[in-house]
C-alpha cells in the first residue's frame, strides 16, 4: 500500500504549490478512521480510497480532489462527519466530499428507480463543482475493477447495469473515454460474459489473420502522408469488445461483418495539419459516401474534436480513420481533466457551453414527474450520435442523430415546441415528424392554438422534447388519468377479491416515493407503475389461485395512443409487432384497426390512402413485466448434428418460450427454420438475436417480418 509520503511525491510531480501537511493529515485520518474495516476481497477498507486517489492522480489532478477521494467514505461510514472535515481541512474540501459521500441508498424503491434517483443526486452535486463528478467516476472505477470479490451475482448485475447505463455515458460526456471504455467492458463481463469471450477470441483471431496487412494499411499511410507533413504518428487502435458488441446490435450484423473493427488514428501538430492530411487521405483512397464527418469545425458537447472518415484504403478493405492534432488529442484522452477548468470555478450559469448539458439535466429532472422518466429518455440519448442543424439567423443546434423537427423546436425553447405548428427546412415545408440531417436550416412555425400530441412521443429522441411533451400532457389530463389510475387499480383488485381502498394505497407511497394516493393514480395510468408492484406493495403475501393463473393471458395488449374510442383492436400476425416497434393502425371495416409493424411488407403490397390510417404508438408501460408478445426471427444453420440442440439451449438460458419451429428451407450444407418466440419488447427480441449470433452454428439470424 503506498505511503502518504510517496503520495504526496506523486502530486509534486505536476503540482508545486499545494499544502502537503494537509495531505499526510487527511491520508492518516481516512486510515485511522477505516481501520477496522474490511473490503469484500478481505483487503482494509482504507485500500479502496487509496486507489481511487492514484486513479485522480493519474489524471494530473488538484490536491483538493486528491484529498476528497481519500475521505469521501468517511461521512457515511465511520464516525467523522462534515462539520469536522470543514473545521479540519477547509469549506471547499467538505463541499466536495459532501456532493461525492457515496449516494443514500434507497433499498425500498425498485432497482431502476433506485438508479434513477441516484442519477437525479449525481446530477445536483457535480452542478455545484464539476470534481464532484471526477472524483465519484473514479470511486466507482475502482468499485468495478473490484466487483468480482461480491458474493451476490445479483447485486454484481445491477452495479454493472447502473455503471453502464449511468456512470460510462457521463465519463464520455465529459470526454473521459479510457474510463467510459474501462467501466463499458467490467460491465459487460458482467452483464454477458459469454458474448464479450465470444467477441475476444474472435478478434484474436483476427489479430493473427490480419497483422501483416495492418502494418501494411500503416505503412501506406506513412508513405503518402509523409510527402506533404512531417511531424504526424499512425497506430492502429483495436476497438473494445463491448463497442463491437453495440455495432452488431445497432447495425443488425454479424460480427465479420463490420469493418471497422480495427480504426487507424492520425495525429498531427495543429488544426492545419489535420486538413491537410484529409486532403492528402481524399486524393489517395476512395471515400465511402456519408461516413465523413467533421468535428473539428461542429465539435461535440463535451468540446472533443477530430475528423472521422471510413475510406477503401489498401487491398480494397473498408478502414476507419480518425484524424486529430495533438492537443485535440489530449482532450480526447482525459476529457475536461485536461484543460483543469474546474481549477476556474467555472459558474453553470456563465456563457460557455462546455457544462450546458448539465445546466439541461437539472430542467428535465424539473419539468419530469419521476426521475426514472429522464433516466431512461437521456439513457437512449446519451449513445447517439449527431447532427448539427442552424436557425434563419445562424444559430447552430446540436442534436442526436435522428432527432426530428419538434425536437428541434424544444431544442431552441420549450414554448417554442409547444406551439409548433409546422415548418419549414431549407425553405420546403415538411412534416414535423422529418428527420433532420447535418446543415439542414430549419424555421419554425408556431400557432397560439397548436398544442403538443402524445403521438409525438412515437418520434422524437430528445431527452428534453420528451419532458416537456409529457410534463404538457400530464398538466392537460391530470385528473382524467387520476380517475383512469384509480378505476384501474379498483378493477385489478376486485378480480383478484381483495379489498382496496385509500388507506390501503398509503402503504405504496413510500415505496415508491410518491407524496400523494393522486399522484400514484397517474403514475399507475401512465403505466410508470404497473399492477402488480401495487399488489406487492400491499399485500405482499398474495399468491395467486389456480384459476386466476389459468386465466391469465400472456397477450393482453399494452394501451395503445391514437386509438378510435370503442373500436376494436387486433395485432397483425403478418408482422407482429411488438412494444418498441415503430406501429401503425390499419381500419379493416367490419374487423376494427389492424397494429402493424411500420416496416411490414403487407403494408408495401396493399393500396392504402390516408382515410384507411390512424397513426398509433406504445403507451409507456415500462415496468410491467407481465406481458409477453408472439415474435418471429428466421435462423439459417449449418447442416450438422447438435445445431438444433444448441438453438433450444440458447432459447432456455434466456428463459424464451418456443411456440412453433418451421424449417422453410434445406440443403446440402444449411437449412432455414422460422421459430415464433415469446418476449416482452423489441429490446428483448434485440438481445435474443444477438445472443443466437455468436453461436458457431449459427450463420444468419434476423427477426422475420412478413
Amino acid at each position: 500500500m503506498i505511503t502518504a509520503r510517496q503520495l504526496v511525491k506523486k502530486i509534486k510531480k505536476y503540482q508545486k504549490n499545494f499544502d502537503e501537511d494537509l495531505v499526510i493529515k487527511a491520508y492518516e485520518t481516512s486510515k485511522k478512521a477505516h481501520s477496522k474495516q474490511k473490503r469484500s476481497s478481505g483487503d482494509p477498507y482504507f485500500s479502496h480510497p487509496l486507489e481511487v486517489a492514484q486513479i485522480l492522480i493519474d489524471l494530473k489532478l488538484d490536491a483538493a480532489s486528491i484529498m476528497t477521494a481519500i475521505l469521501h467514505d468517511t461521512v457515511e461510514d465511520t464516525d467523522i462527519t462534515l462539520d469536522d472535515i470543514k473545521k479540519e481541512f477547509s469549506e471547499e474540501i467538505a463541499l466536495l466530499v459532501d456532493g461525492v459521500t457515496k449516494l443514500t441508498k434507497i433499498e425500498s424503491l425498485p432497482s431502476t428507480t433506485r438508479a434513477a434517483e441516484n442519477f437525479r443526486k449525481l446530477v445536483m452535486a457535480m452542478s455545484q463543482d464539476i470534481r464532484v463528478l471526477l472524483v465519484k467516476l473514479a470511486d466507482r472505477l475502482h468499485n468495478m475493477r473490484t466487483i468480482n470479490f461480491i458474493k451476490s451475482r445479483e447485486k454484481r448485475i445491477r452495479i454493472a447495469n447502473e455503471s453502464l447505463i449511468i456512470y460510462a455515458p457521463l465519463a464520455a460526456r465529459i470526454g473521459m473515454y479510457h474510463i467510459r471504455d474501462e467501466l463499458q467492458e467490467l460491465s459487460f463481463e458482467q452483464i454477458n460474459k459469454s458474448e464479450r469471450n465470444y467477441i475476444i477470441e474472435r478478434l484474436e483471431e483476427l489479430k493473427t489473420k490480419r497483422k501483416d496487412s495492418i502494418d501494411k494499411i500503416i505503412q501506406d499511410l506513412k508513405s503518402k502522408i509523409s510527402k506533404h507533413i512531417k511531424n504526424f504518428e499512425i497506430n492502429g487502435r483495436e476497438k473494445k469488445p463491448y463497442s463491437i458488441w453495440n455495432k452488431m446490435s445497432q447495425k443488425n450484423v454479424s460480427f465479420y461483418h463490420l469493418y471497422d473493427i480495427m480504426a487507424f488514428r492520425i495525429v498531427v501538430k495543429d488544426m492545419l495539419s489535420c486538413y491537410k492530411v484529409l486532403g492528402v487521405i481524399n486524393s489517395n483512397y476512395s471515400m465511402i459516401p456519408g461516413s465523413f464527418k467533421d468535428y473539428i469545425s461542429t465539435p461535440k458537447e463535451n468540446n472533443y474534436q477530430s475528423l472521422h472518415l471510413v475510406v477503401l484504403g489498401p487491398e480494397n478493405k473498408k478502414i476507419e480513420i480518425q484524424i486529430r492534432s495533438k492537443e485535440m488529442h489530449e482532450l480526447a484522452e482525459y476529457g475536461v481533466a485536461a484543460h483543469w477548468s474546474y481549477k476556474q470555478q467555472e459558474q453553470l450559469n456563465s456563457e460557455s457551453n462546455q457544462y450546458k448539458w448539465i445546466r439541461d439535466l437539472i430542467s428535465l429532472f424539473e419539468h419530469a414527474a419521476d426521475a426514472s422518466e429522464v433516466l431512461q429518455n437521456h439513457k437512449i440519448q446519451m449513445h447517439k450520435d449527431q447532427v448539427f442543424c442552424f436557425t434563419p439567423n445562424g444559430d447552430v443546434f446540436n442534436l442526436p442523430n435522428g432527432a426530428t423537427i419538434v425536437d428541434f423546436a424544444y431544442a431552441i425553447h420549450s414554448e417554442i415546441g409547444n406551439a409548433c405548428s409546422s415548418a419549414k427546412v431549407n425553405g420546403q415545408i415538411v412534416p414535423l415528424r422529418q428527420k433532420l440531417e447535418n446543415g439542414d436550416q430549419i424555421e419554425i412555425v408556431t400557432s397560439k392554438s397548436a398544442y403538443p400530441s402524445s403521438n409525438w412521443l412515437q418520434f422524437v429522441t430528445t431527452s428534453r422534447a420528451k419532458a416537456a411533451i409529457k410534463h404538457f400532457i400530464r398538466s392537460q389530463e391530470h385528473e382524467e388519468y387520476k380517475k383512469l389510475g384509480k378505476a384501474v387499480i379498483t378493477k385489478y383488485f376486485s378480480e383478484k377479491g381483495l379489498e382496496i381502498n385509500d388507506k390501503l394505497m398509503e402503504k405504496a407511497l413510500i415505496l415508491f416515493n410518491k407524496k400523494t394516493i393522486d399522484e400514484l393514480y397517474i403514475f399507475i395510468a401512465e403505466g410508470i407503475v404497473s399492477r402488480r408492484q401495487i399488489l406487492d406493495a400491499i399485500y405482499p403475501n398474495f399468491k395467486e389461485s389456480k384459476k386466476d393463473k389459468e386465466q391469465k393471458t400472456h397477450h393482453e395488449a399494452l394501451p395503445i395512443d391514437g386509438l378510435i374510442a370503442g373500436m376494436a383492436m387486433n395485432f397483425a400476425t403478418c408482422c407482429n409487432p411488438i412494444p418498441g416497434d415503430e406501429i401503425i393502425g390499419v381500419i379493416n371495416t367490419g374487423s376494427g384497426v389492424m397494429i402493424h409493424n411500420k416496416h411490414c411488407s403487407y403494408l408495401r403490397n396493399i393500396a392504402l390512402n390516408s382515410q384507411m390510417l390512424i397513426d398509433v404508438c406504445w403507451k409507456s408501460m415500462s415496468n410491467d413485466e407481465d406481458n409477453l408478445y408472439k415474435s418471429r426471427i428466421k435462423i439459417i444453420i449449418k447442416n450438422q448434428s447438435g445445431s438444433l440442440a444448441d438453438v433450444s439451449n440458447a432459447m432456455a438460458k434466456r428463459n424464451i418460450n418456443i411456440t412453433n419451429i418451421d424449417i422453410v428451407n434445406r440443403a446440402k450444407d444449411y437449412f432455414e427454420l422460422v421459430i415464433d418466440i415469446e418476449v416482452k419488447n423489441s429490446k428483448h427480441l434485440e438481445s435474443v438475436i444477438l445472443s443466437l449470433r455468436i453461436l458457431d452454428k449459427i450463420l444468419e439470424v434476423d427477426r422475420f417480418e412478413g
